[in-house]
């Protein structure tokens, strides 16, 4: 703007100049004077005009001067802007590789960042030169300039020193981290080799051995569990498997609900399982721990298999199967259930028959406290045939002796010796005639008629009109001696005198031995009907018999042996009037 104004005032100096000399060219009194003034109007013309040249020259140096500065000063405080978002936002990574690079990536980082030291002397060197020449109202935004680029300068330098200090931290934790996880490789090396060792020792033989073994082995259980969050803290680098969740199929659904009812083992989780190791050294010490893990477990598992089987064959040493099938009587019955419903839940097929293994399995499934030698032992005593398979009449008959229907020629024996016992017991001078005409088949004192007899429910039973009555109260109605309250004088005429006194007796035809399981002194007496209760006295008379229990009989029945005599008197005095 000056100068716009300076070169409108130069025409007029022009113009000026004309006039003053046209005006000394007339010899007037004033031209001497006008023409000095005009020698000095010149002179301080040009003076400003050189003045305002050099100022402009002053103005556009000063104007590179600055604008060199700006650019140093932006260029350096962008530099130093990228440096700082590195060295301070910049997340260390945590592999070794990762780690590496970085390390090197930040050592140029310095390197540069040492590089701009130059520039910040450049910087500096350049605001002095320009503070010593510069308007007073710049020297505050000179100085601004100059102490923001050292301030950020120190900053940058300041977080490049701790990131430096954070990667050597890092490097140093891997180191460690590094020499632990050698740590626990050789410690599970050592214990591996232990545990081999421990495996190829002989089986015990005794429980007291074996519970040894165990506990021992209980111990090393105890330590691996303390070794395991050193191994969780080795692994935390690690990263976690993705596992897609997969919705499943109708089809898949129904099978699940139809496997929900079978006990499936319990599923023990593989430890560091969801772990997903990238560093060699980390896999070889989850797949090392998980292969130590399994060892323990499958030891433990064999030690306690083995001591349940030594405690099985100590118990199976007195094993008795009669003990057994009247627990396992006693614990159907408590389910309320019949040896029938049990069949049919074993053979799922209906056909009649089931295998040893079907038996066993369902056996040991249930809560019937037994094991699997008593079960083997079981199994063979109810496969009758030694076929593998058990049919409906093995069953029963193993689990009820006395319904066996393959035992018809003992239970024939069993029924003569009870007749047998129970008619010696007669003590008429003339013994009841009992004869065995056929197998079940007897014929009673002096009727012609046979009479049926049987075993029910561990009585003796005889066929009666169209019921069955207990053999000791037809023998109570029948036998003269067991009779109470008849007076009758034919009795004691024909039963009762002297005469009469040879006895005969039933002879037992094919066995000696007693029977004790169907002894009529534990058996109930049969129901009997009002018809029955009725019966003909050997005199004719009627009379009500009450039922009565063998064991009240026997009470007051007077046994003597074969060869005593038996008077009248005798007799007469032991029948009540």
């Amino acid at each position: 703007t000056f100068q716009k104004e300076l070169g409108k005032r130069a025409g007029c100096i022009r113009t000026l100049k004309r006039s003053v000399r046209d005006l000394t060219r007339s010899s007037t009194a004033d031209a001497h004077w006008l023409q000095e003034q005009m020698e000095e109007l010149e002179g301080r013309w040009d003076a400003v005009c050189r003045l305002s040249v050099s100022k402009q020259d002053r103005l556009e140096a000063a104007l590179q001067q600055a604008e060199k500065f700006d650019g140093l000063v932006h260029s350096f405080m962008e530099r130093l802007t990228e440096a700082e978002r590195i060295l301070k936002y910049g997340v260390i990574p945590e592999e070794e590789d990762s780690l590496l690079i970085f390390q090197k990536q930040h050592k140029e980082s310095l390197h540069a960042l040492h590089s701009q030291a130059v520039e910040l002397v450049n910087i500096q060197n350049l605001g002095e030169v320009i503070l010593a020449s510069c308007h007073p109202d710049s020297i505050i935004t000179l100085k601004s300039w100059i102490s923001v680029t050292k301030t950020r300068y120190d900053e940058v330098q300041t977080w490049a020193k701790q990131q430096g200090q954070r990667i050597h931290v890092s490097l140093a934790a891997l180191e460690a981290e590094k020499e632990e996880v050698q740590r626990l490789l050789d410690w599970i090396s050592s214990a591996e080799e232990s545990l081999v060792l421990r495996e190829e020792e002989p089986v015990s033989e005794t429980t007291e051995q074996n519970q040894e073994l165990i506990e021992q082995h209980t111990v090393f259980m105890e330590e691996m569990k303390k070794k395991l969050p050193e191994i969780e803290h080795a692994t935390k680098s690690c990263k976690h498997k993705s596992i897609p969740k997969h919705q499943g199929s109708p089809i898949r659904r129904q099978l699940a609900k139809r496997r929900s009812t079978m006990k499936l083992p319990p599923v023990i989780p593989v430890p560091l399982e969801h772990l997903d190791p990238q560093i060699p050294q980390l896999i070889q010490l989850v797949s090392q721990w998980q292969k130590l893990w399994h060892m323990a477990v499958v030891r433990r598992n064999r030690l306690e298999q083995h001591q349940l089987m030594l405690r099985e064959m100590e118990e199976f040493a007195n094993f008795d199967f009669n003990i057994w099938r009247k627990r396992y009587i006693q614990w159907i019955s408590h389910l309320k259930s019949r040896i029938l419903d049990v069949f049919r839940s074993i053979d799922r097929d209906q056909d009649g028959r089931i295998s040893r293994k079907e038996f066993i399995d369902y056996v040991l499934a249930s809560k019937f406290p037994t094991n699997s030698l008593e079960m083997t032992a079981v199994a063979n005593i109810f496969d009758l045939n030694n076929d593998g398979f058990i049919d409906y009449y093995g069953f029963v008959s193993a689990l009820h002796p006395s319904r066996d229907p393959y035992r018809k020629a003992l239970d024939a024996d069993q029924i003569n010796e009870e007749v047998s016992r129970q008619v010696s017991q007669c003590n008429c001078p003339k013994r009841f005639q009992v004869e065995q005409i056929s197998a079940n088949r007897y014929r009673f004192g002096d009727s012609q008629q046979l009479r049926m007899v049987r075993i029910l429910r561990s009585t003796l039973m005889v066929r009666v009109g169209g019921g069955w009555t207990a053999l000791d109260e037809f023998l109570v109605k029948n036998d003269p001696c067991r009779v109470k309250g008849r007076t009758n004088l034919k009795i004691k005429e024909k039963y009762l005198s002297p005469t009469g006194s040879t006895t005969k007796g039933l002879t037992v035809s094919r066995s000696n031995s007693s029977l004790s399981l169907y002894s009529s002194a534990s058996a109930p007496t049969s129901p009997m009907t009002r018809k029955a209760l009725l019966r003909r006295s050997f005199s004719g008379d009627r009379c009500i018999r009450p039922r009565s229990s063998i064991a009240a009989l026997g009470a007051e029945l007077q046994f003597v042996t074969a060869g005593e005599d038996n008077s009248p008197s005798d007799e007469a005095e032991r029948l009540p009037t």
